[in-house]
């Protein structure tokens, strides 16, 4: 389950640590910047067209990264529930955002959540988005909310999505490609690189024979002369629920997964913790981005039988005993994370 909202736009330029967890909206027209910074590394200030970026930066070394044009680095914006703004080889790709409302699945007397977080968003405080990804065709992915008013303002974004949308998708965008597991799609970008994303198999939301809902690996190319340069690799699925004999034959250096397990009775509806494990083992991952996506504001007879099972501090402790190497990520919110891309 999950919920979303905005981002950490802004204008002005800002050269010093903030003071983490205290909160002083800013407001200009690229948006609403919580004063954060997070536990990561450093913080800097990276420019990309249009906007600045308030960035914290991680690297395998733990040292600090700067300097860089906006292809150096992935720069990750966790913008709460299953939502991320990413800007990738150059592009800005939106991912299963919910920005306008609350997530209630169409039933907001069982089920009504919000962020916790990012209040002041606006659908025009966004830079202009490259690639809209959608994972999943429920409510918590695929926010017809969100969707509806962004179509009308966007109408000719490009769209990715798993084929389970298409009945939600097709009225609303005109430029919408459909990829299932193993299907692979390819936006160029305006510096050069072209950007593959994978559809992977991710979890069935409905009866065995359904077509499952999709995870996706995503990968940025340069081309030197004719020969394609690969530079960091990243993989998401917002559920933590991934098939073992799909995922072993792909690599990622960035998995951004949940790690909390989310539980109802006899029923997983987010995993974690130890499969969290396993699947950074199976991507040989570098780093694990943990999402918090049952971290909302929620009520409703629903939401009152979920528990959630594991911390983040387990999940380190567990990642420690298998993989003492990989370096976990905790974002904070609208503050982007830097990850550099060589």
């Amino acid at each position: 389950m999950a919920t979303l909202h905005c981002n950490s736009l802004f204008l002005n330029k800002i050269s010093h640590p903030i003071p983490r967890h205290s909160f002083n909206p800013l407001f200009s027209s690229a948006g609403f910047i919580p004063n954060l910074s997070t536990s990561i590394s450093t913080t800097s200030t990276v420019f990309i067209p249009k906007i600045s970026i308030l960035a914290c930066n991680a690297s395998a070394d733990n040292a600090p990264v700067s300097n860089f044009s906006v292809t150096d680095s992935y720069k990750l914006t966790y913008l709460e529930g299953n939502s991320w703004l990413w800007n990738v080889g150059g592009a800005n790709i939106l991912v299963d955002p919910i920005l306008v409302g609350n997530l209630d699945f169409g039933i907001p007397w069982l089920y009504d959540a919000s962020k916790k977080f990012l209040n002041n968003f606006q659908l025009s405080d966004l830079p202009e988005i490259d690639c809209l990804l959608i994972t999943q065709s429920l409510d918590d992915h695929c926010h017809l909310k969100t969707l509806n008013p962004f179509s009308l303002k966007f109408p000719n974004t490009r769209v990715i999505a798993t084929p389970n949308a298409k009945t939600l998708l097709d009225p609303l965008f005109r430029n919408v490609t459909y990829i299932g597991p193993g299907q692979s799609s390819e936006i160029e970008t305006k510096d050069g690189s072209k950007i593959r994303i994978k559809a992977t198999a991710g979890p069935v939301l409905g009866p065995p024979w359904q077509r499952p809902e999709n995870g996706y690996t995503v990968e940025v190319f340069w081309y030197l002369v004719t020969s394609p340069q690969v530079q960091l690799s990243l993989y998401y699925e917002p559920h933590c629920v991934y098939n073992p004999g799909f995922i072993e034959k792909e690599r990622a250096d960035i998995v951004i997964t949940p790690v909390v397990k989310q539980l109802l009775p006899k029923f997983t509806l987010v995993s974690g913790q130890e499969d969290a494990v396993k699947l950074a083992k199976l991507l040989q991952a570098k780093f694990v981005v943990a999402m918090k996506n049952g971290d909302l504001d929620s009520k409703g007879p629903l939401a009152s039988i979920i528990q959630s099972e594991g911390t983040i501090g387990s999940f380190k402790e567990l990642l420690s005993k298998e993989l003492p190497g990989v370096k976990v990520v905790e974002p904070t919110p609208g503050i982007p994370v830097e990850i550099p891309a060589n």
